[in-house]
């Protein structure tokens, strides 16, 4: 009885660490550091207007793993990042200020 509840335990274990993932791998920049920003690589893009397509160029361009647009007035979290491209727009759309974090 002993032998079979541990035998028991061994598979429900092994199934349990099947079932973890992995997190993603960082992606590579153009700039070589993998997953961490460079706002300096997409400074050209200020005065131009922000869009869905734009936001993606960038942060592909900056090696950033993730990116977003913020508008005046939006609510932002405090935490830092070194992963994230943030560009901040005014209300027509047109980026201000490129930074990361």
């Amino acid at each position: 009885m002993q032998a079979i509840r541990s035998i028991v335990l061994m598979l429900l274990s092994s199934a349990l660490i099947g079932c973890q993932s992995q997190p993603p791998e960082p992606m590579q920049g153009s700039n070589g550091t993998a997953g961490r920003c460079n706002a300096s690589a997409v400074q050209k893009l200020v005065g131009e207007q922000a869009s869905p397509e734009l936001l993606d160029q960038a942060r592909h361009q900056s090696g950033a793993t993730i990116a977003r647009i913020l508008r005046p007035g939006d609510v932002v979290t405090l935490e830092y990042n070194d992963q994230r491209l943030t560009l901040s727009t005014d209300e027509t759309l047109k980026i201000q200020r490129i930074g990361c974090g």
